[in-house]
């Protein structure tokens, strides 16, 4: 994914040991039937596991779950997740019990094992994983990722091309994607594949690109594994399409801010390649040549701010000129050194080792080189116009958690936004509104008070929204049944306030178009 494909620091650890290789249809069936048989799915680790391993596993702290793996209670998804999850070596006979179609002769041609010299005293033959192989869904969907094995797995600092499995970004992009039906969609940056599992389900062509081939290695055969038919690319960003469109594109790219110096590692699963936050901004003003009329691209990003800077004038000036809409969401800020402890944790960089202390220091030092005193992250949602009209803009703030997926709640925006900004005031008012059914009011006063102090609408799913009303929003929102149109009602209003019409209607606007386009009125 990065756009510079030469580390810059020498490599202290061995070399990765091959990706696997897709062969023939029939194996890698033979291959998904056991492993569905052998309940090595997310459901069946969940329970083998329970809950303190599991959130352990994902803390990458591997005792409680190879505890939990012990012995021969688990079965044969027990010796898959010692196998291919902890990178321990399991018995030949334990893994021939667990995938019997497939085989260890299977797996050995496959290239997912190798044979170990951890036998016990020589009497019993091992094998080792050579990656990690783990179940991966939503509630309609299995599926079985490839990728390279874990830190816990390997136990120390991982290789510069190392082939990143499924981390909280690919989840958070998976979640926010909206996923209408469309013809051709593009995951760019695919690392180990897993945006193209879930474009399989609603897109008609799948392209997906990177410029790491050991990525591409591992995403072919994810996608074989699965039976997901994709157009795999080699190249840098939006390189490989060039005269391309799409009608989704979909990335998660390189957008950590790494110190351009010899001595910080530049991870290709992570690091673009340029200084500070410039490989998305240019991505950002390079998409709309690559989008159909009415085409969407989601993407993550991570965003410089200098002291007093403004978030939305740093992103808005990405968009400058690009004729996208944007709906930009910003989830979280961290401070210079927080934003630095993470990533120079990352990669199997443990705090208080030499090693860690001279990328934190390298981190801070190129961040005050540039004036830098914060770092946001956030989704984008861009699209581009199907008809001629200015575009949208709206940047907002939500820290606090959402629903999951948030696809549809993006989907529903989209629409929405798009509506208004095809639409004028009158149009508006003329329609029949709905408060929809996960909105509640919440009302807060003094014991004993006639009034309330205040009114506030709650959104249950979505965004989850709190918005406060003033005594004619909430007039309004409370009679929003689909019986009168916003005309009407603004009508009623202004005879119960002793107000005028023309009054009342600038006033109520503002926050019904904010309504709407949130979701808090259908």
């Amino acid at each position: 994914m990065s756009s510079d494909p030469t580390p810059s620091h020498p490599r202290t650890h061995p070399a990765p040991l091959p990706p696997p290789t897709a062969t023939s249809p029939l194996v890698l069936a033979g291959l998904r039937e056991d492993l569905r048989r052998a309940a090595y799915t997310v459901e069946g680790l969940d329970g083998l596991l329970g809950p303190v391993a599991a959130s352990a596993l994902h803390r990458e702290q591997p005792l409680p779950a190879t505890r939990a793996t012990e012995g021969t209670a688990g079965g044969a998804a027990a010796t898959l997740v010692r196998c291919f999850v902890l990178g321990l070596p399991v018995g030949s006979l334990d893994l021939e019990v667990a995938l019997p179609r497939t085989g260890v002769g299977g797996l050995l041609g496959l290239g997912l094992v190798r044979r170990s010299a951890d036998g016990e005293g020589g009497h019993r033959v091992t094998v080792r994983a050579t990656c990690d192989l783990r179940p991966y869904g939503t509630e309609q969907e299995t599926w079985w990722v490839a990728s390279d094995l874990s830190e816990l797995a390997v136990g120390g600092p991982l290789p510069t091309d190392h082939v990143l499995g499924i981390g909280g970004a690919s989840t958070t992009l998976a979640s926010w994607t909206p996923r209408p039906r469309v013809g051709r969609a593009l995951d760019l940056g695919t690392g180990c594949g897993v945006q193209a599992l879930h474009l399989a389900g609603h897109t008609g062509e799948r392209t997906v690109t990177d410029l790491s081939d050991r990525a591409l290695a591992f995403a072919r055969f994810t996608l074989a594994l699965n039976g997901v038919d994709a157009d795999v690319r080699h190249g840098s960003l939006l390189e490989p399409v060039q005269g391309e469109r799409f009608d989704l594109i979909v990335t998660n790219p390189p957008f950590v801010i790494t110190p351009r110096r010899a001595d910080v590692p530049l991870y290709e699963y992570r690091d673009g390649g340029e200084a500070g936050d410039a490989l998305v901004a240019g991505l950002v003003r390079d998409l709309p040549d690559h989008l159909e009329p009415g085409g969407v691209a989601q993407l993550l990003a991570n965003w410089e701010l200098r002291t007093g800077e403004d978030w939305r004038e740093r992103v808005g000036g990405w968009l400058a000129g690009t004729g996208l809409d944007a709906w930009v969401v910003q989830r979280e800020v961290q401070d210079v050194a927080e934003y630095a402890e993470t990533w120079a944790r990352d990669g199997g960089h443990r705090p208080g080792t030499p090693g860690f202390e001279v990328l934190y220091a390298a981190w801070l030092d190129d961040f005050a080189a540039r004036g830098v005193e914060r770092v946001g992250f956030g989704v984008l949602t861009l699209q581009r116009p199907a008809t001629v009209r200015e575009p949208w803009l709206d940047l907002v703030e939500v820290p606090h958690p959402v629903a999951a997926p948030m696809g549809p709640t993006i989907l529903a925006g989209l629409q929405a936004r798009t509506w208004l900004a095809e639409h004028d005031e009158d149009d508006l008012l003329d329609v029949a509104w709905r408060v929809t059914d996960d909105v509640t009011e919440q009302r807060v006063g003094r014991p004993g008070a006639v009034d309330p102090a205040v009114i506030q609408l709650r959104q249950g799913g979505g965004l989850r929204r709190v918005v406060r009303l003033d005594t004619l929003g909430a007039g309004l929102v409370g009679a929003c049944d689909g019986e009168l149109t916003a005309r009407q009602l603004c009508s009623g209003l202004a005879v119960l306030t002793e107000a005028s019409v023309d009054d009342v209607v600038p006033a109520v606007l503002p926050l019904l178009r904010e309504l709407v386009a949130d979701g808090l009125l259908r």
